[in-house]
C-alpha cells in the first residue's frame, strides 16, 4: 500500500515537473520572440505572454506585421499547452474521479433493480 502510494506521488510530481518546463519552455520561447521582434523590454515581453498564455487577452498590439502573425501562433500554442499540461497534471484524478462516479452509478441501478423500480 505505502509502496503504491510513493509511486503514485512520484508519478504526480513528474507529471507536475514536465508541464511546467513544458509551459516554461513555450514562456521563454514567447518572451524572447517578443522582445527580439518588437523590442519590447524584457518584463513587458513576459507580462505580454503570461495574458496571451492564460488566454486572458494581450496587453498591448504588436505594431509590426512579423510581431503580429508570432504573437498569433504563440496564442495558439501557448494556450494549447497550458491546457494540455493541466489535463497531463489531473487528467488521472479526474479519470479515477468518473470510475467512481460511474462504480456508484451502476450500484444505483443494482439498488433499484432489486427493488423493482426500474
Amino acid at each position: 500500500m505505502i509502496r503504491h502510494l510513493i509511486h503514485h506521488s512520484r508519478s504526480w510530481v513528474k507529471r507536475g515537473l514536465f508541464s511546467f518546463f513544458i509551459v516554461a519552455v513555450v514562456m521563454v520561447i514567447g518572451t524572447v520572440g517578443l522582445h527580439n521582434i518588437e523590442d519590447a523590454p524584457w518584463i513587458e515581453a513576459f507580462y505580454f505572454m503570461s495574458m496571451i498564455a492564460t488566454a486572458q487577452g494581450p496587453t498591448f498590439t504588436p505594431e509590426t506585421d512579423t510581431g503580429l502573425i508570432f504573437m498569433s501562433l504563440m496564442a495558439f500554442v501557448s494556450v494549447g499547452t497550458v491546457v494540455a499540461a493541466l489535463g497531463y497534471i489531473f487528467g488521472p484524478f479526474f479519470g479515477a474521479l468518473w470510475h467512481v462516479g460511474v462504480r456508484k452509478f451502476e450500484e444505483e441501478i443494482d439498488v433499484l433493480k432489486k427493488n423493482k423500480k426500474l
